[in-house]
């Protein structure tokens, strides 16, 4: 299971607002109010009868689920709603720009070319494997309308475990680019299901993009594989085109997310469309929550298009539920990097007029750090999002200090939650630093004891104090492991996704992530969680990065580890570092021995930090 918004995420809970600022609309009595709202007058205001953000239950599978009454009813309904901005510019990457109304053709095109050359029938899987570029958004969309399952692969995947992802999902199309298309090629012998490679370039040819050539990948045995340009695949679009015609329901699959597999083999969470619209709706209510508590007014009032840098990968649930869909649904101009850099991500906040930005927090980090930062021009920033791995409590002051009229925001959620589950923004998040806020009005989360056996919580009266693994419930939760029937078991009983997070959630219903479970240091009986250490660190000036690991110890089981990486020029020793700790947190939690290196610390593609690679260097050699 990965975080995602971010939490993903790393998850932005301002990616979907509406082309004039706002995330929606609803009729109240909010709006003239002499002073902004409290939290439960808000959510009371926005989720009242007739209201956009109103609630009903449906029954999902056999469980009574709480819902939002006026969700898209698919991700189709998504596509289409996204001519109202046809004019507008979609995707930006490089020099190139493509507007809604052409994006919208394109997909239409694609999505019948897959219905009819390829054979694409409803709940047949087509894979994605390439980089951020605009052919992912189209892919993306095309297999949606023709009622494909969009799995999306992981680029930075080897061609072993690219081939993994194909056979296990059983994909019958792949959208690649060069480079995967090249580690896909040895293995196709393992691909029986794979009919076709539908291939894009990144390299340009003067000044555009060279069209890739046809061809085929050899099979030992049986026909090869046909290599189609994508150029080739989408023709001209018609100006009339119309999108295939496949009927679609809410709980009818359309996704597959392998987690990030830093333990064992990645499993395939199987999305459905329910999944991702309630998570658009999710993001929505956080947008139109935050600008009513902001201003009393449930309408920002700022005008213009949201800009969103995107510098998350697509093939994750933050970049793709939070970012790609809800900017589809409302009109938000997507900014892609070829990589993340952080000089080249400013150039682009100034040349774009970027208002939506962030990523996981060290992206957020680098880009405050970036010798650049003060000869760019960002007031054209207003929030500043990120999620995927925890967040240390002083980032919020730096963006507020950097950004003064930016909103920060830190949520969290899982690939089995579509993205977001919680969101901390604006005030909350400065008034409480390290929560990642409350959970999304239909999503129920409690805090599970861990020696509990059964298949939902227990009635327990609520405890601020109570520490125990985080379980959610909702219309977010996607619902099962692709294949995996024994996996499903142990992570989904009765509508409950059993996290494997541990959390507390306080008095006013915000969530704090303490660690993960498997991440928690057991130090001579205390339990050490990683998070807390490594927020203290990161409050000292010197520390850039950091990560918190367990070292076997004879006596006590496991002692305290910390690799640190320093800012630029800065020095400091261990033991400053170790009396630093020892200041804010009991004895136990102080790591009894520091690593300090040049490099960056290795995450995966989500941003977390690889701690079992970190351990196998400086460990278990």
């Amino acid at each position: 299971m990965v975080e995602t918004a971010e939490h993903d995420g790393d998850t932005p809970g301002t990616a979907g607002r509406d082309p004039d600022g706002g995330a929606g609309s609803a009729d109240g009595g909010a709006g003239s109010a002499e002073a902004p709202p409290s939290l439960a007058e808000a959510v009371a205001v926005l989720t009242a009868p007739g209201q956009m953000f109103e609630m009903d239950h449906r029954d999902i599978r056999g469980v009574t689920t709480r819902v939002w009454k006026n969700a898209p009813e698919t991700l189709r309904t998504v596509l289409e709603l996204s001519t109202l901005h046809a004019e507008r510019d979609f995707l930006v990457y490089e020099d190139e720009r493509t507007t809604f109304g052409e994006h919208f053709r394109i997909a239409a095109t694609l999505g019948n070319e897959l219905a009819g050359r390829f054979g694409i029938r409803k709940g047949d899987r087509v894979a994605i494997a390439m980089r951020n570029l605009p052919e992912w958004v189209m892919a993306f969309w095309a297999a949606i309308v023709a009622g494909a399952v969009v799995v999306p692969l992981n680029a930075w995947w080897t061609g072993p475990e690219l081939a993994y992802g194909l056979a296990d999902s059983g994909s019958a199309v792949v959208f690649a680019d060069e480079e995967r298309a090249a580690r896909i090629a040895p293995h196709v012998d393992e691909l029986p299901d794979l009919r076709a490679v539908v291939l894009t370039s990144e390299e340009h040819d003067g000044e555009k993009r060279r069209a890739p050539a046809a061809g085929t990948l050899p099979r030992s045995s049986g026909e090869p594989v046909p290599v189609v340009p994508f150029p080739d695949a989408v023709g001209t679009p018609a100006e009339d085109v119309r999108l295939p015609d496949v009927a679609i329901d809410p709980d009818d699959d359309a996704t597959i997310f392998y987690t990030s597999g830093t333990t064992g083999r990645p499993k395939g969470a199987v999305g459905t469309h329910r999944n991702s619209v309630s998570n658009l709706m999710n993001l929505f209510f956080v947008s139109t929550l935050g600008t009513l508590r902001r201003t009393a007014q449930l309408s920002d009032v700022s005008g213009g298009q949201n800009a969103h840098l995107l510098s998350v990968p697509l093939f994750h649930a933050t970049g793709c539920h939070a970012i790609l869909v809800s900017n589809t649904a409302a009109g938000g101009k997507l900014v892609m990097m070829h990589h993340f850099d952080p000089a080249r991500a400013l150039e682009l906040i100034e040349r774009e007029h970027i208002t939506i930005f962030g990523g996981v927090p060290a992206m957020v980090m680098q880009v405050l750090d970036s010798p650049d930062f003060a000869k760019r021009d960002t007031s054209s920033v207003r929030s500043i999002s990120y999620g995927g791995a925890p967040a240390p409590p002083d980032l919020v002051r730096r963006i507020k200090e950097h950004f003064p009229v930016g909103s920060p925001a830190n949520g969290y959620g899982l690939t089995e939650t579509s993205a977001m589950t919680t969101m901390n923004t604006g005030d909350d998040y400065v008034r409480k630093p390290d929560s990642v806020g409350p959970p999304a009005p239909v999503c129920d989360v409690a805090v599970v004891p861990e020696d509990h056996a059964g298949d939902e919580p227990p009635d327990l009266p609520p405890d601020p104090e109570r520490v125990g693994e985080l379980w959610i419930k909702g219309p977010n939760v996607v619902r099962c492991y692709w294949n995996r029937p024994e996996d499903t078991a142990r992570s989904f009983t009765a509508g409950w996704l059993h996290t494997g997070d541990v959390a507390r959630v306080d008095e006013e219903g915000y969530v704090y992530i303490v660690d993960r479970a498997k991440d928690m240091i057991i130090r001579g009986g205390e339990n050490v969680y990683c998070v807390e250490v490594e927020a203290a660190l990161f409050e000292h000036p010197a520390v850039a990065d950091c990560a918190v690991i367990g070292i076997p110890d004879p006596v006590l089981g496991e002692e305290v580890g910390a690799i640190v990486v320093l800012r630029p020029g800065a020095e400091v020793d261990a033991d400053e570092l170790a009396r630093f700790v020892r200041e804010r947190l009991a004895a136990f939690n102080v790591p009894k021995r520091f690593w300090f290196r040049s490099d960056p610390l290795p995450r995966n593609p989500a941003g977390k930090v690889l701690k079992r690679e970190l351990r196998t260097e400086l460990v278990d050699r």
